[in-house]
């Protein structure tokens, strides 16, 4: 809805032959023969929104996640609610301008808490015809298309595959404002004599943000910040970058663009200090504070793997905080290091994702053997094999409950948001130290590499951590496998510690003495005594919380990272005066010690996830009769909130 209008004097150009030298702020002698000038009276309308999305896209190599990233950051800094997407190609490096190449960095941006980075783009920046053909599909009515017109040449439309020369017309597209600006020519011409050629081109993605910062009415202060700081050892191109970035913002100012501008309203947050933070980042983050917490030094062993690596780099980073990283040959080796880590009293840490899972499965049984504490951090990805590693979905769950030979139970849990993350790898450390036991913590590719703005938190506010340390007083009756009676846990003595010389691994051991046993009684008893330890844990964790209308016939369920586009979809229903609960799980092995209840009150419920069915098939497993209706995609894509809208209702109204 337009709230105002800005009635403004314009001056248009016939001939744009000093484009290039009008965004260096030159004054030019003009020859009035040539250049004529008209005044006239244009409306342009401001639009004020609760939230709005915006989608970067191009070719592979065009920097959109990198202008994405920046916008976002100092959006937050605004005081902004954010939630964003980046879409890898899974090609390393795919032609370029062909539609497999193309590259995607999307937004919500909000006056109010947002939660996933939206349906359809309000704003669509377009780099090439690749990403206005692969992105038709995801635009608004009226809405906004920004386009590089230099790279919209017969050769660029044959890449894409169009078969005439306008695209808009060709892809069905007449209900769009567009920009067609020439980003690349006048990249060229800006950086004349400051960078050659390949830095111009390089440099067209930063137009394009200084244009959208424009479009929302943005100060240029953060963004310049932002690439000050990234490029401070690069003075030139931070030079050219900075250059490019004003421009940008003045070709929109300059020509006054016909099109809509957006005024996205603030809202008071909670004082703090916020910031704009991924997935993989605060996982990370998460690790840094238990180890803080718990008193002892950081280790994670690790290979390289996507979407799961800026675990480790970010990692790596710090150790001004005192963190081990270790980076090994394989998959193997870096759960190996791990474990020996934890044996010699660190908090020990392996980031993975589904491949890698696999390959750790034999050592993760070995740590569930020795009873010793661990993280384990699988960033899920689309399968099987090598599948598309830059996508994402939830169909590690069942080899993360058992994909393992033996009885080897291990807790599991889900982080649900990017933000989350930091809480989730807290908590999974917390219970890996307390209980003694390997902990499994799955994220995905969504909200890894997705952000969220984030209030630092104050550690003051987090629990401390305190695992189950043999004490001198123990000497004369402690065996490896002495447990607790509170929660079966065994006792760890670090090695060093005098007088608690002892020996564990993989093989099985007496209950009473540590030795090495394979008497059938003994091992029944030691099976029953790992899973009870497991099943402890859910004395520690909260209970399951619902959300939503108490007299709904219909609940919806989920886990991990789908909370955002679920929650979003169950305020709709809600909002349009359907009736409907909501519950999301952060903890699945053990479950929560109501879900059985939860579950069984309900007459109708529908479980959303991105797999076949797995979590709805370990919830009939669990509680018995249980028989839930289910929603399941797997397209390596978030869901579209409309989609889960109609599914949500579908069932409402159902018989």
């Amino acid at each position: 809805m337009v709230n105002f209008s800005i009635f403004i004097f314009q001056v248009f150009k016939l001939n744009l032959i000093f484009a290039g030298d009008l965004l260096r702020h030159k004054e030019h002698k003009l020859n009035k023969p040539r250049i004529y000038y008209f005044f006239m009276i244009q409306e342009i309308k401001v639009i004020e929104r609760e939230n709005v999305v915006i989608r970067f896209s191009g070719d592979s190599g065009d920097g959109m996640q990198l202008a994405g990233a920046i916008f976002s950051n100092l959006s937050a800094e605004r005081g902004n609610y954010i939630t964003t997407f980046p879409d890898y190609p899974a090609e390393i490096r795919a032609p370029h301008g062909t539609l497999s190449g193309v590259s995607g960095f999307q937004m919500q941006l909000g006056a109010k808490e947002v939660f996933t980075p939206g349906d359809k783009a309000d704003v669509l920046i377009a780099m090439n015809p690749a990403a206005l053909k692969v992105n038709a599909q995801f635009l608004k009515p009226d809405s906004v298309v920004i386009i590089d017109q230099d790279s919209f040449q017969k050769e660029d439309m044959g890449k894409a595959m169009f078969t005439t020369d306008d695209p808009f017309k060709e892809l069905g597209i007449t209900f769009v404002q567009v920009v067609a600006a020439p980003i690349t020519q006048l990249c060229k011409e800006g950086l004349s004599g400051i960078a050659d050629q390949k830095q111009a081109i390089r440099s067209r993605n930063i137009f394009a943000l200084g244009l959208v910062c424009w479009l929302f009415n943005r100060p240029l202060q953060s963004a310049e910040k932002f690439l000050s700081e990234k490029f401070k050892k690069k003075p030139d191109i931070l030079k050219a970058n900075l250059l490019i970035l004003q421009a940008g913002f003045n070709y929109g100012h300059n020509i006054h663009a016909s099109v809509s501008t957006y005024r996205i309203e603030t809202t008071p947050h909670k004082k703090g200090i916020y910031t704009d933070v991924n997935g993989n980042k605060a996982t990370a983050y998460g690790l840094i504070a238990a180890a803080e917490k718990a008193g002892l030094p950081l280790f994670l062993g690790s290979y390289p793997i996507t979407p799961a690596t800026d675990i480790m780099q970010e990692l790596a980073a710090r150790k001004d905080l005192g963190v081990k990283v270790m980076q090994t040959e394989d998959e193997i080796a870096g759960i190996c290091t791990a474990i020996g880590a934890s044996f010699a009293g660190n908090l020990a840490a392996t980031s993975t994702s589904g491949p890698g899972l696999a390959l750790k499965s034999e050592a993760i049984g070995l740590a569930v053997m020795a009873e010793i504490p661990l993280v384990v951090v699988d960033v899920q990805r689309a399968g099987p094999s090598t599948g598309m590693p830059t996508k994402s979905e939830q169909t590690d769950l069942m080899q993360a409950l058992y994909g393992r030979n033996g009885e080897s139970p291990a807790m599991v849990m889900a982080a649900i948001s990017p933000t989350d993350c930091f809480d989730s790898a807290f908590q999974a450390s917390k219970i890996a130290l307390e209980h003694m036991t390997p902990v499994i913590l799955l994220t995905d590719g969504y909200i890894a590499n997705g952000s969220s703005a984030w209030r630092i938190p104050d550690l003051d506010d987090y629990p401390e951590i305190k695992p189950p340390y043999v004490t001198p007083d123990m000497q004369n009756k402690w065996t490896p496998y002495l447990r607790n009676s509170e929660n079966n846990v065994r006792y760890w003595a670090i090695p060093g510690t005098e007088g608690f010389t002892h020996r564990i691994g993989g093989l099985e051991k007496d209950y009473a003495s540590g030795a090495i046993s394979t008497d059938p009684l003994n091992h029944q008893k030691m099976v029953n005594a790992r899973q009870v330890k497991i099943d402890k844990i859910a004395d520690c964790i909260p209970l399951q919380e619902v959300w939503g209308d108490e007299d709904a016939d219909v609940l919806v369920l989920g886990w991990g990272g789908t909370y955002g586009h679920l929650s979003e979809a169950v305020a709709k229903v809600r909002r349009a005066g359907g009736k409907v609960a909501f519950t999301h799980f952060r903890y699945i092995q053990p479950l929560p010690k109501n879900t059985a209840e939860i579950m069984r009150k309900y007459k109708k419920v529908l479980v959303i996830e991105q797999n076949t069915g797995q979590f709805a098939g370990y919830l009939r497993s669990k509680i018995g009769g249980f028989n839930p209706y289910q929603f399941n995609r797997i397209k390596g894509q978030p869901f579209l909130v409309s989609r889960l809208v109609e599914e949500i209702n579908d069932l409402i109204n159902s018989k």
